[in-house]
């Protein structure tokens, strides 16, 4: 593709060289250069890539698009100066694969917990439903049925177009996609088309990047400004944020909620741990799934599926057929009749509703007597504030609580810890003891539990590794739990 056919959206202040060049590829990282690419140099919150022009030249880039001109400009590239790097990169690239999202109806889940679950369902009911579909989420992209490894909860633009391109290839008629707050914040879906956007619930996350409540919250809402005319924007009415969200938008908004007057409301009629009987819309059907928290996600699914053109009953028979996503309320027994459930919940407002949800079941089931193990930690290297409340949360909502080591990347174990036991009054301390290795913590929670306790391991979910100083050694929450109930068989 000719140089120039990429450019068509990035409004260009200047161009040295040839702009009807031929280029192969598009790449932002200097390392992935071959001949015949253009590299985008970003100007990243880690780096700037600006430093690695002459890297890429190097490695047979014909073309540049970048801020500031280089001193050295070698004959034979074509250099662009562009205002904003971050601002055409996504339409660069959108353009260069073929604008594939023109050509699938997309559909955006963003929020801080739920996402994955509803993009997930999504996926999984439109596939039911006899669909082609794609799907970009953390803990794996599909493209129809083959799996393709995910990195990050949205990839960048680069990676992002060329997976929707194949979709597009594959014959995938939908596609439903997690964005996240930093992907949206650094134009990594810039170019994109959207069908329509889904938002779950807004609580204190990210703020190592975002650094205020407001910038996060922003980030978020910046989505659903985004969403063209003939989209629709679904919201949470539960949340306070919710109609914030939507409160300039030109897309169509519809709202869910499971309190007050909304477009898509439901209520629990019967809970247990192997799921629920809601009444959706007048409806009655039973899911596998558990909590006030998954009724919103299911709801926000239901919605999705009603904009997409879907009549209630065919939808409703499909979500009862759906099951649970990976390490989302993962429930196991064990062999002593205690339960164990393993979660992602890494932010407070997780906690609150994932302990909330085992609680509810415990009162459904008039078990009184049934106690509730929480085993934590937080991640190294990101928002420490959220540390001393999550510890805090926990242990106001469990009877005991084990803090213990998550992803401590670079930070040391036992200093996330401390910033978590920090949180805590002297009676709340009576209930928590401190492991740091996770694998003793959850073997730990295993022998305090009797039968009729429940145990919930948080904050890996569906991850099967520890990250510490950079490495990622293999760990698995769910698996550490049955390596323990096999050996309580003999």
């Amino acid at each position: 593709m000719k140089l120039e056919e990429v450019l068509l959206r990035a409004k260009p202040e200047e161009i040295a060289g040839d702009p009807g060049v031929e280029i192969s590829g598009v790449q932002i990282d200097s390392r992935l250069v071959k001949q015949g690419d253009l590299f985008v140099a970003e100007r990243g919150t880690q780096v700037d890539g600006h430093k690695f022009i002459p890297a890429a030249i190097a490695g047979g880039a014909v073309a540049v698009v970048c801020e500031e001109m280089p001193a050295e400009r070698p004959e034979g590239v074509t250099f662009v100066r562009v205002k904003s790097s971050e601002d055409v990169v996504g339409s660069i690239c959108t353009l260069f694969y073929g604008d594939p999202s023109a050509h699938l109806t997309l559909v955006g889940v963003t929020g801080t917990n739920g996402k994955t679950t509803i993009a997930t369902l999504l996926y999984n009911m439109f596939r039911e439903m006899g669909f082609k579909c794609g799907l970009c989420s953390t803990v794996c992209n599909y493209i129809d049925d083959e799996p393709v490894p995910a990195h990050q909860t949205t990839p960048d633009p680069v990676t992002l177009n060329s997976l929707l391109a194949r979709m597009v290839e594959k014959g995938c008629k939908y596609a439903f996609m997690e964005c996240s707050s930093h992907s949206i914040a650094q134009k990594r879906i810039g170019g994109l088309t959207f069908a329509g956007g889904i938002f779950t619930n807004l609580t204190r996350d990210h703020l190592d990047y975002h650094k205020t409540f407001e910038n996060y919250r922003d980030a978020k809402k910046a989505f659903f400004d985004m969403l063209p005319r003939k989209a629709f924007a679904i919201t949470n009415a539960d949340d306070k944020n919710g109609l914030y969200m939507v409160q300039n938008t030109a897309a169509t908004v519809r709202t869910y909620s499971t309190r007050s007057m909304a477009d898509y409301r439901a209520r629990i009629l019967e809970m247990s741990f192997e799921g629920m009987l809601l009444d959706i819309d007048g409806h009655e059907v039973s899911v596998q799934f558990v909590g006030k928290f998954n009724v919103s996600n299911l709801l926000a699914v239901y919605g999705a599926a009603r904009m997409l053109g879907h009549e209630p009953l065919e939808i409703l028979t499909i979500l009862s057929k759906l099951h649970h996503v990976a390490g989302r309320f993962e429930t196991l027994r064990s062999p002593r009749g205690y339960t164990a459930i393993v979660d992602y919940a890494h932010t407070p407002d997780a906690l609150i509703n994932v302990l909330g949800a085992i609680r509810e079941v415990l009162k459904e089931s008039k078990n009184t007597t049934g106690q509730v193990i929480t085993v934590c930690g937080a991640g190294g290297n990101r928002d420490k504030g959220k540390r001393p409340i999550m510890a805090r949360e926990a242990a106001t909502r469990s009877d005991r609580v084990i803090i213990t080591s998550d992803n401590p990347r670079f930070e040391k174990p036992e200093d996330i810890i401390a910033d978590m036991l920090a949180g805590l009054t002297p009676a709340l301390k009576r209930r928590v003891i401190a492991i740091t290795d996770r694998r003793e913590a959850i073997k730990t929670a295993c022998m305090m539990a009797r039968k009729g306790d429940v145990i919930l391991v948080a904050g890996k979910g569906h991850e099967d590794y520890q990250e510490v100083k950079g490495v990622k050694h293999h760990f698995d929450d769910r698996e550490e739990l049955r390596n323990v109930f096999s050996s309580e068989q003999h």
